[in-house]
């Protein structure tokens, strides 16, 4: 049975970006032309064609188990949909795992949304038939949005995909603030510390922060003559294309505001930087200052190794991944009393749907509010 994976291509100009291969090492076209405009005409990150290059890997890995034409396999999704739960991750020679899920929920529909925009962009340039798309898709009524949505008074049609699973409602996984300490004291070094602060106290993303350049901190309480006028601490996340593959998710550029804590830890870091020759060389923030290359950009993946690391020296039941603590920021402006729209803009979402996670509160939360509220007065009865 053929095979297919997902494989980094390089550009002459430096752009990075992932295509399709089978295993022959031969370029699967359709493939490579949708996630070359992916990467290239809707300017999405590197990593977003990776994860669009592994899903559509296995997409045409049981179209080849399968013997099914990808151009007319739409209306076919939900075996894939069977197949993807239920079969190894590279097809086990067409044998499934018996009694056991081998993907969640949760990632079948990640695939699922890759193989709809290659389906889609398929159309749009001729190299799939139209009728492609009512396979994918199902016109339904709009009753079920808010009225801010639809209109007052008026229900229409929108379109929505035929093959989705359920997810179960997950609580948000953060890192507790007795985990953050813990890994503060397992910090050795004055970058260990400001890393885990700035993902803590900033919410930054792992690309984001990996990715921050020297003049994109602003840590004075007036930046005007820096040519920025924003207020206060902040730091700027600007996407770019790094050559350490560091990237911010959005496109959008925003400042983020930085707590003394951050300043604090930032000016310790410097002082332990300026010790590294090779690092004045480099614009980045954050730098190789105990490994090979000396100097160079740290790559977003020393973030994970680097929080495992800590995580074992703090002796915590579980590693700490970057994530988490970008989420405990996010939990702790939510319980704050910070607004959505607040949220929102310092996430860097590009949709409230995406901050809407943090306002699910505890059971803990739940019981104190119950616990707010004042008793009424109750007139006592008049004994005659």
């Amino acid at each position: 049975m053929a095979e297919f994976r997902a494989f980094t291509v390089r550009l002459p100009t430096g752009v990075r970006y992932w295509t399709v291969i089978d295993d022959q090492y031969r370029v699967v076209a359709a493939a490579d032309e949708f996630l070359l405009h992916l990467r290239l005409g809707r300017d999405r990150a590197e990593s977003t064609t990776q994860a669009y290059a592994t899903g559509l890997a296995l997409f045409f890995a049981w179209c080849a188990a399968s013997g099914a034409d990808w151009t007319v396999a739409a209306p076919r999704l939900g075996r894939f949909m069977h197949w993807l739960g239920y079969f190894s991750k590279n097809g086990g020679g067409g044998l499934p795992v018996v009694g056991c899920r081998v993907r969640g929920a949760g990632r079948v529909n990640a695939v699922l949304a890759a193989v709809r925009e290659f389906l889609k962009h398929a159309v749009s340039v001729g190299a799939a038939a139209p009728g492609v798309l009512d396979g994918l898709y199902e016109v339904v009524e709009d009753w079920d949005l808010p009225a801010e949505v639809r209109g007052e008074g008026r229900i229409g049609l929108r379109s929505r995909p035929r093959h989705r699973l359920r997810e179960p409602q997950r609580a948000v996984e953060a890192a507790t603030d007795e985990q953050v300490l813990a890994l503060l004291r397992a910090c050795h070094r004055s970058r260990d510390r400001f890393i885990v602060l700035a993902l803590w106290r900033m919410g930054l993303r792992r690309g984001e922060l990996i990715g921050l350049r020297r003049e994109d901190v602003h840590f004075v309480p007036d930046a005007t003559r820096l040519c920025c006028g924003v207020r206060g601490a902040h730091a700027h996340v600007v996407r770019r294309d790094n050559r350490n593959g560091a990237a911010a998710k959005s496109r959008r550029s925003r400042a983020v505001p930085a707590d003394w804590l951050v300043v604090q830890a930032y000016d310790q870091y410097l002082a332990e930087r300026i010790a590294c020759p090779e690092a004045d060389r480099c614009d980045f923030v954050l730098v190789n200052l105990f490994g090979q290359p000396l100097g160079a950009p740290m790559r977003p993946q020393a973030l994970n190794e680097l929080l495992e690391a800590l995580s074992r020296r703090a002796r915590l039941t579980r590693p700490v991944h970057p994530h988490a603590l970008r989420h405990s920021f996010g939990t702790n402006l939510a319980a704050s009393g910070a607004t959505l729209d607040e949220i929102k803009d310092l996430l860097g979402h590009a949709a409230f749907t995406s901050s809407e996670v943090y306002l699910h509160p505890s059971q803990g939360r739940l019981r104190e509010a119950v616990g707010r509220v004042a008793l009424p007065r109750v007139a006592r009865p008049v004994v005659r």
